[in-house]
């Protein structure tokens, strides 16, 4: 036990310390010679406010309880912060844009400026606050009391009237620390780099007084890790620490997500994340510096929960085993130690939360009451900054009162976690107005408005209401029978849903009440010009355009009533400033600006960081005259903000198709490359089958000429023979020279064939005739399978005959000697036939067939191409021909209003199929 003397001095002369250090800060900011202050560093140690009593005592409590689920709490920042980039940076942007100070503030800028908007959630955001306020002088008071009498531990002296109670003095005493510390001006866009800079020092006493406590029950009172571990894992009644009860799963998610929307929504949290940051980088810093803040923090918990399980008795209050269990090893130091961390936790977020707070409420609720009071309604009234200043400090004792009040009501004995999640689904409230305001240019202030008074009342009902009845409030009755005496509105099962954990119970209902009013009466109702305005500079803030809202609201106003009104609420020096440098940026040589719609705009913002947007407006609106926003500039503003998403989306759109068309263009190359081969070798071969005949004709002509010479002479025989060569060369070259003239004439349509009416079996039974020598010459057995009867097509018969010709030639020339059967390894009989395939849409079918070795892969897909190989590239052995048979052969077919194709080639043969015109079908057309 520590002397209550002792303690006390050590407490105040540690926030002296914490004065004093604010105080300095200040002072070198002033001078610029404090860049220390504007670090990354700081911001991120400065977000550790979010880890308050409840997290320096409260965790070790909950974890003894309820073992892992601790954990969520520090889940939640951590999904926040590491997706920074997806909310957070947009937060920051527009909050810098907009000059805001507080989150009822940015709330009601979203909506129009709306007066109605930001004062409930002022309203909301103080009810909500106050059991978490509650909760820091509760463990600020149970902590001393235990430290100066550890037998007493929880002892509050709560029967011996309010002077008797400690929490009476702490409340008194935060309040005028709180005072002293941030209200010495009413800049809130000046931001206090004091209160950042006490608030960051803090972080690192209540890490480091914290890791003490949790070295000296791993080191001091267990023989490190691996011993506390085997004597948990050895004691049944450890085991929740290390596990998961049954069903844990909707109450994890729960508080998960209060414990993520809390890092955003609470009012303290909203001020040092978004309204101190001095530099949007900084968030990049936090998104790993601050999970690894709460990390370390957290590692902790479990060993002290542990060891205070293990050595303390049964019945000790486990939230404040952090003192505790250093009592009980006779370590007053340590314990002393332990409770300057939990002070620094609790005074932190006292400090920043009742700032937060004031701020709120001296714009929100008292600024408008005082535009409401005929003094100063007035443009000609004085000066109300100080007025100001005064109901923010009369709002700390307000609101420190209520935490007292509310701490007093509920005897103090609620576990402090119970406390926060209560607050954390209180704030939770202002999610979908916040998130959904930021990415739904569709929603609205009525439906914003009906989402938060809707939520706002199924929280104090479902999860207010019951914590104050289970406090001894005059609510039992409500609780155990619902509102009427209607057992379907009970607190607890509300609309008959039992059996949930009270905190996903109040939950659900709340959200979903607030989600669906916002979501539903927002598309059921149209936004003022000036909600549409804010809307496209919110959803839109990380494209904004410059100058955009002061082209688009058109009003106009006197230099002299302006700066008049500026003096009002900023001062004559910083109004003097403000004007000076905005005549500067106009080119103007004197200090008074142009009063055009820009200079209104800005002046408006400059108040606005001092009153909140709403009553800055409210404020200009009684000077300046004519106020319309332009449709034609709001469309443009409109228009240019989504210009960088449409330009986004168009940059990846073309280039999704510049891939496609590369890839095409790859493709077509391979195609080009593969072509040209082709190209090369059918002139290649062109060459060799025009320079063979010419060479034997050139050869045997010299003979022949050197014979009537002078030459050796021949005789009659031989003298015939080579010219019978000669005249069979010159046919060959001709035909060749035929084939190409015939193809190009096709394929420039100059060709003229006849539209006969013919017999397609007896054509083909004179092409099987024709062909009967070249068969028997090759060892090809060659049939004909067709109906006796007549086929009557259309065509030319000569062509047609051509076509057959060709088609039976290569079936005949490119049989392979070798083949055999895949099946068995015996050689087949080699054959060719002619049968008739089932004809559609009024077209013949004949099939050409062999039973040869099949087209190869490579040329299955080049036969009807006029450049292909003409031999048989897997026997390699050249077949003659020209290649351009096939080529030639699906023109005539194609001239002839029919097609041909190849059906099937593999081991077993090939199948071309030609289709002919009916006769019949021709003449009906």
């Amino acid at each position: 036990m520590l002397p209550a003397s002792f303690v006390v001095l050590v407490a105040g002369l540690y926030l002296g310390l914490l004065f004093l250090l604010a105080f300095i800060t200040e002072r070198r900011v002033k001078r610029g010679s404090a860049r220390f202050i504007g670090s990354p560093l700081v911001y991120t140690l400065s977000l550790a406010v979010y880890c308050t009593s409840w997290t320096f005592y409260g965790a070790v409590g909950s974890a003894s309880r309820n073992g892992l689920e601790f954990l969520t709490i520090y889940l939640g920042p951590t999904i926040v912060f590491v997706g920074w980039w997806l909310l957070l940076r947009k937060l920051v942007r527009i909050s810098r844009t907009q000059n805001i100070t507080s989150i009822a503030d940015f709330i009601s800028a979203r909506y129009g400026k709306s007066a109605s908007i930001s004062a409930l959630v002022t309203l909301m955001a103080v009810v909500g606050s106050i059991p978490y306020i509650s909760l820091q002088l509760q463990a600020i008071t149970a902590s001393y009391e235990v430290l100066v009498d550890a037998g007493t531990a929880t002892a509050q002296g709560l029967g011996t009237g309010v002077f008797a109670d400690t929490g009476f003095w702490v409340t008194i005493s935060m309040a005028a620390f709180v005072i002293l510390f941030g209200t010495r001006n009413l800049g809130a866009d000046q931001r206090h780099p004091g209160v950042v800079a006490a608030v960051a020092f803090e972080s690192v006493i209540k890490l480091l007084s914290f890791a003490a406590v949790g070295l000296f029950a791993l080191y001091g009172l267990s023989d490190g890790v691996r011993d506390l571990f085997t004597q948990v894992r050895d004691n049944p009644e450890l085991s929740h620490l290390y596990s998961f009860p049954e069903g844990f799963e909707p109450r994890w998610i729960a508080t998960l997500f209060l414990a993520g929307i809390a890092a955003i929504c609470l009012p303290r949290q909203f001020q040092v994340t978004v309204v101190e940051n001095s530099d949007e980088r900084h968030l990049a810093t936090a998104a790993w510096l601050f999970p690894l803040y709460l990390m370390l923090i957290s590692l902790f918990v479990v060993p002290i929960a542990a060891v205070g399980l293990t050595l303390l008795p049964a019945g000790e209050n486990t939230d404040l085993y952090v003192l505790t269990v250093p009592l009980s090893a006779g370590r007053e130091d340590l314990a002393l130690i332990a409770f300057i961390g939990g002070l620094s936790a609790a005074t932190s977020m006292v400090i920043v939360a009742s700032l937060a707070l004031s701020i709120m409420i001296s714009n929100h609720l008292v600024a408008p009451l005082l535009l409401r009071s005929r003094y100063f309604a007035s443009p000609d009234a004085g000066n109300f900054s100080g007025t100001l200043l005064l109901a923010r400090r009369l709002s700390i004792i307000g609101i420190l009162g209520l935490g007292f009040l509310y701490y007093r009501g509920t005897a103090g004995d609620s576990p402090l976690a119970s406390i926060g999640l209560i607050s954390f689904a209180g704030v939770a409230q202002f999610a979908p107005a916040l998130v959904g305001g930021v990415y739904w240019t569709h929603a609205t202030k009525q439906g914003a408005l009906a989402g938060l008074i809707a939520g706002f009342v199924f929280w104090g009902y479902t999860l207010l209401a019951p914590t104050l009845a289970e406090a001894g409030w005059a609510l039992e009755g409500l609780v155990a029978e619902g509102l009427g005496g209607r057992a379907l509105l009970r607190p607890g099962a509300l609309f008959g849903l039992e059996g949930w954990d009270h905190l996903v119970h109040g939950l659900f209902w709340s959200m979903t009440a607030n989600i669906v009013a916002f979501v539903v009466v927002s598309l059921a109702t149209r936004p003022s010009p000036i909600e549409s305005l804010q809307s496209a500079l919110f959803v839109n803030a990380l494209q904004p355009g410059e100058g955009q809202v002061e082209v688009a609201l058109q009003r106009s106003a006197t230099t002299k009533d302006l700066f008049r009104l500026a003096q009002r609420v900023l001062g004559a020096e910083r109004s003097y400033q403000i004007f000076r440098d905005y005549a500067r940026r106009q080119g103007r040589e004197d200090h008074l600006p142009a009063p055009d719609p820009p200079l209104i705009a800005y002046v408006e913002r400059q108040l606005a960081s001092h009153v909140g947007a709403a009553s800055a407006r409210s404020l200009v609106s009684r000077i300046v005259k004519g106020e319309t926003i332009s449709l034609d500039a709001l469309i443009s503003i409109l228009d240019e903000t989504q210009q960088a998403i449409r330009t986004s989306r168009a940059l990846e759109r073309k280039s999704r198709e510049l891939q496609e068309t590369a890839t095409q263009l790859r493709e077509a190359n391979a195609q080009l490359t593969a072509l040209d081969k082709l190209k090369d070798d059918f002139l290649s071969r062109v060459s060799h089958e025009l320079r063979t005949p010419m060479t034997s004709i050139r050869s045997f002509a010299e003979i022949l000429s050197d014979a009537s010479g002078n030459g050796p002479k021949l005789d009659s025989d031989q003298a015939a023979r080579f010219l019978t060569i000669i005249h069979r060369e010159s046919e060959r070259l001709t035909r060749l020279l035929d084939e190409i003239l015939d193809i190009s004439r096709m394929e420039s349509g100059q060709a003229t064939l006849r539209q006969d009416r013919l017999d397609a079996a007896e054509i083909a039974r004179t092409a099987v005739e024709t062909m009967e020598g070249l068969a028997k010459q090759s060892g090809v057995e060659l049939e004909i399978d067709l109906d006796s009867g007549p086929i009557w097509v259309t065509g030319d018969s000569d062509r047609l005959k051509q076509v057959f010709v060709n088609l039976l030639s290569n079936a005949i020339k490119y049989h392979h000697p070798a083949q055999t059967s895949p099946a068995k390894w015996t050689p087949r009989p080699r054959k060719a036939w002619v049968t008739r395939g089932p004809g559609v849409d009024g077209l013949v079918e004949l099939r050409f067939c062999d039973n040869g070795p099949g087209i190869p892969e490579s040329q299955k897909d080049k036969i009807f191409s006029k450049f292909a190989r003409a031999w048989n590239e897997d026997g390699g052995e050249h077949q003659g021909g020209s290649g351009l048979g096939l080529p030639i052969s699906r023109q005539i077919m194609q001239h002839l209003g029919g097609d041909l194709r190849l059906d099937k080639t593999g081991p077993e043969g090939s199948i071309f199929v030609v289709h002919l015109r009916n006769a019949a079908a021709a003449a009906a057309e």
